[in-house]
């Protein structure tokens, strides 16, 4: 591939190409049913169903925002989404989506369903079962999620925990089908937090053919259990798994710079002790200078400028804001194929 950057309006061409393209290699995916699931971590879905959420988003996207299609998939459902924890993209992704698909989103902060305190997470999985067709949560520790889809007859979402982030993950596989034209083959390399962004990553990537490259600093690792199952996965897939504490060996050869934030909700007196650890993990265009020419960047955001400064983040490398936006096409695929029989109109993606 050329040096040179794609602008925005070559990519979104070439995206477009990409799902017209009736020569793409077709797989097992379209046998795929994933109706009645819950959706707790990628580490529960192997290659073809993963590629099958794609595949549903990708679709989706394409009918509704190109053609102008209107899919009153959902007309009837309704979606519980609790927030423990606050959020601009998974809130906005997920109310727009459901509405646009003709269903009904109900917002629950902290201060409308004590989750666990005023009344138990069994009964409110019970209770929410009788009430709507699905429920997302984002929420501080995973039991939490692990509980609600223990006692719940419809599915469960997980909107973020402490251990697992998956429906990022989904946006971001898709914006890098849509830019590089295919996954497999792709070397991502994560700079930063051994957080739950990342255990996402560990738990997919491989799956879908993507080589990954890990740097954290020490004592900032991802979770043993984590690794251990990441590094089973890449054996099998025969995919690489590097880590690392040096950022430069990470982004080496790399197509892809990610990061996440430092410092997460719930850690910010930890602030200055984390920024003092993270020193030398900024992304720069020195990071990029070793990795491939082709390189680009993602961040799930919000973003502060220690994490990545701006050359890079507003730079046409940047697909930051592609990356978000298919946030919300991404988990109206998913909802879509937990809720219904969909079948996708467009080609099979090139995975």
């Amino acid at each position: 591939m050329s040096a040179k950057v794609l602008s925005a309006s070559t990519r979104t061409l070439r995206s477009l190409k990409t799902l017209q393209n009736f020569s793409a290699r077709t797989i097992s995916s379209g046998d795929v049913n994933l109706k009645g699931r819950s959706f707790l971590t990628l580490k529960d879905f192997n290659s073809e169903e993963i590629k099958r959420l794609l595949w549903v988003s990708g679709d989706l996207k394409h009918r509704i925002k190109t053609e102008k299609t209107y899919l009153p998939l959902l007309q009837g459902k309704s979606i519980a989404m609790i927030f423990e924890k606050r959020s601009t993209r998974t809130r906005m992704s997920t109310e727009t989506g459901f509405a646009l698909l003709g269903g009904h989103p109900c917002f629950l902060t902290s201060q409308d369903i004590h989750l666990g305190v005023n009344e138990s997470s069994r009964d409110t999985a019970r209770v929410l079962s009788g009430f709507c067709d699905v429920v997302l949560a984002r929420v501080y520790s995973h039991s939490t999620l692990e509980e609600l889809h223990k006692d719940a007859s419809i599915p469960i979402i997980n909107g973020l925990s402490d251990l697992y982030h998956p429906i990022q993950i989904l946006a971001d596989y898709l914006t890098l089908q849509e830019h590089y034209g295919s996954l497999s083959g792709l070397t991502l390399s994560w700079i930063g937090d051994g957080n739950n962004v990342l255990h996402s990553f560990m738990m997919s990537a491989a799956k879908l053919g993507v080589h990954l490259k890990i740097a954290t600093p020490k004592g900032y690792e991802p979770e043993k259990s984590v690794i251990q199952e990441a590094r089973r996965l890449s054996k099998e897939h025969g995919t690489e798994l590097l880590l690392t504490s040096d950022p430069m060996e990470a982004a080496h050869s790399s197509n892809v710079l990610v990061t996440d934030t430092w410092v997460s909700m719930g850690q910010e007196e930890e602030k200055k002790s984390r920024l003092q650890d993270f020193k030398g993990y900024q992304i720069t265009m020195q990071t990029g200078s070793v990795a491939n020419p082709d390189w680009t960047f993602m961040h799930c955001l919000p973003r502060k400028t220690e994490e990545v400064d701006d050359e890079v983040f507003y730079s046409p490398r940047s697909l930051v804001f592609p990356e978000a936006e298919n946030r919300k096409w991404t988990i109206m695929g998913l909802v879509v194929s937990l809720l219904t029989d969909y079948t996708p109109q467009i080609p099979m993606l090139k995975f």
